[in-house]
């Protein structure tokens, strides 16, 4: 009797895991302006443009970087950014494979996903240090880049 209830059981149990349907909780895009923001942002970075730069992102926008204690505000994070030419030639980032744009449906939220490769040369060694990392951008209402998360061992990059 205790093997039939047991048996029962764990076949009911079957079904409802079964049973189950998934549920969308929003979308991924390929090609999207808040992928624009994200491209013309790192453009101009490189570009060294912390005026346009700054127009891409909101006043209250944070940046957080791996290393780092917690985030910053942004206007104080391009310009530590832009010290990275003070310290180092022929910078380029490469984007590696392409950015996502993931619309979430719970509580409306818009990300950016992009995988890059910073790559420098070191005025003091003339070393050539290359950096992986991935990005994350959260936007708000108005199409602003609101928190920025950046992941990646910039412990390679050297400034002194």
């Amino acid at each position: 009797m205790r093997k039939m209830i047991l048996t029962a059981f764990l076949f009911s149990i079957a079904i409802a895991a079964l049973s189950q349907t998934s549920k969308e909780n929003g979308t991924i895009y390929i090609s999207d302006p808040h992928i624009d923001v994200v491209n013309t942002s790192m453009k101009a970075y490189l570009d060294k443009d912390i005026t346009a730069n700054t127009k891409l992102f909101a006043d209250t926008a944070t940046v957080w970087v791996s290393g780092m204690g917690k985030a910053r505000p942004i206007d104080a994070a391009l310009k530590d950014w832009a010290t990275d030419f003070d310290f180092y030639n022929d910078i380029k980032v490469n984007k590696v494979g392409y950015p996502d744009y993931l619309h979430y449906i719970d509580q409306d939220q818009k990300y950016v996903q992009s995988w890059w490769q910073w790559q420098g040369t070191s005025k003091k060694t003339g070393d050539v240090v290359k950096i992986d990392f991935v990005q994350f951008d959260s936007f708000n209402s108005a199409g602003k880049i609101a928190k920025e998360e950046i992941y990646g061992d910039f412990s390679k990059m050297v400034k002194n």
